[in-house]
């Protein structure tokens, strides 16, 4: 069984929070431990925001608690009252992940029977501390930088193989149901690439790049428009001279889809293959009429395509010089 850095930093900041706490001689300092435990997230911005959200709540908590207990009493059905007044407020407000931990603290409040200011600062500082040490802890989160590279490296190889196996489909080289698998791969491989980019993104408080972000969502993009020439590969039969040129640029794109490729010369052909197919004799069957028809969407969704990098290029560049440090 692997135990992860989260599960790490959660067992010993549970520990130091509750050691805080008794230090600090709060009562129920076991409190402060359940908090960090609760508080411990994937990312840095999420723990922040996540504090900021847990303090909201435990305000309006103890506020709503407070009233109900000063005049019905400390008893159960004050604190029924209280969360049937605090949950939908709560939620109203987008502060449910501070339910429970506020609804916890306010427990102390009924248990002592008091709404005193030692009390109540007491809850605070739980907070405060179970809070403060999960953010401490989350402070430190490993660069992805070295895993994103080997994922951007890893959709472009997996892109290529899709190009190639479509210039092999519209030569009758392979069968096209047999594109399936080679999608489905790259599929994976760009979600959980997309994961990661968000991640790393609310990992860097400062010196923020949403480099890789747009990358993935920029190969996300393309992958649904490659999606859509595998359907229309199916419906191409016909072995013509059309079908061997729209192949050619296929494998072309294969052997330059890395990033540095601002794709002017890849355009440039696409161009020259639309004039190409306009300047052809036309079709003079409906099987070849439909071919031709199915050849020339194919090729308007690859020049967008195309034209996808082409955008991605022209506004990330400077991006990506950062991201590399150069």
């Amino acid at each position: 069984m692997k135990i992860g850095l989260r599960t790490i930093k959660t067992a010993i900041g549970a520990a130091l929070a509750i050691f805080i706490a008794d230090y600090l001689k709060l009562d129920y300092a076991v409190s402060a431990g359940v908090i960090t435990i609760l508080s411990v997230q994937n990312t840095k911005k999420k723990s922040i925001t996540l504090a900021g959200q847990r303090f909201l709540s435990t305000a309006l908590a103890i506020a709503i608690a407070i009233f109900f207990f000063l005049i019905i009493g400390f008893n159960p059905v004050s604190f029924g009252l209280y969360l049937l007044i605090f949950i939908p407020i709560a939620s109203k407000l987008q502060l449910t992940d501070g339910i429970v931990v506020s609804s916890v603290l306010v427990t102390h409040l009924l248990i002592e029977e008091s709404a005193s200011f030692h009390w109540v600062l007491n809850c605070f500082l739980l907070m405060f501390v179970g809070v403060g040490t999960a953010i401490v802890l989350n402070l430190y989160m490993p660069s992805s930088e070295k895993k994103l590279k080997e994922l951007q490296l890893m959709i472009e190889k997996d892109m290529k193989l899709v190009l190639l196996d479509f210039s092999k489909a519209l030569k009758h080289v392979t069968e096209p149901h047999q594109l399936d698998a080679s999608l489905q791969e790259l599929n994976g491989t760009v979600l959980k690439a997309e994961k990661l980019a968000m991640e790393q993104f609310n990992n860097r408080l400062f010196d923020q790049s949403y480099y890789y972000i747009k990358y993935f969502d920029m190969r996300k993009m393309q992958l649904y428009v490659l999606k859509q020439i595998k359907v229309d590969i199916t419906l191409c039969q016909l072995p013509t001279e059309q079908n061997k040129k729209l192949a050619e640029i296929f494998v072309a794109t294969a052997e330059s889809l890395h990033e540095d490729n601002p794709v002017i010369e890849l355009l440039e052909e696409i161009k020259a293959l639309f004039d190409y197919f306009r300047n052809s004799p036309l079709p003079t069957t409906r099987p070849e009429f439909e071919n031709r028809a199915m050849l020339f969407q194919m090729l308007n969704d690859f020049n967008y395509f195309i034209e996808i990098k082409k955008v991605f290029y022209e506004e990330f560049r400077t991006e990506r010089q950062l991201a590399q440090g150069e």
